[in-house]
């Protein structure tokens, strides 16, 4: 299987790994998949950081590149039909990390891992990763 993992879903991945459900903890550890994180992810990070809204253990110059070739990761390009398609998209989610995150699932055909259920109304595969019940909306899978 191929997926894309969310910003935070990443992050819970790397440091708290007891908030992620059992089910997309196995698809993230399954040797198998290929696990894809966006640039925009990246970029949200080292924002987040350089703004000290976000704790790491290292610098995201250090802390994301040895965390995705730890766990065979892929990096995601944003690539310009990503941007072009984030224009298109409904105003469900004001969030410009997650509305690229969308376009990115959307254009490369991949499930997006994500626990935040505003992106189920979106016309996307989505892969779990919340507490508690899946969205109603969306192509929600597990």
């Amino acid at each position: 299987m191929r997926l894309l993992i969310d910003t935070h879903c990443w992050l819970w991945a790397m440091a708290e790994p007891q908030r992620l459900p059992s089910d997309a903890k196995r698809l993230i550890q399954d040797e198998t998949n290929t696990i894809f994180l966006s640039s925009i992810s990246a970029l949200e990070i080292a924002i987040k950081f350089a703004l000290r809204k976000l704790n790491l253990p290292a610098h995201p110059n250090e802390y994301i590149p040895s965390r995705v070739s730890a766990n065979r990761m892929t990096h995601l390009p944003v690539y310009v039909t990503h941007a072009l398609r984030v224009g298109e998209l409904p105003r469900h989610h004001n969030d410009p990390f997650d509305r690229v995150l969308i376009a990115q699932s959307q254009i490369e055909e991949l499930p997006l891992m994500t626990a935040d259920a505003v992106i189920a109304q979106y016309d996307v595969d989505i892969i779990w990763a919340g507490r508690g019940r899946q969205p109603r909306r969306g192509r929600a899978r597990k």
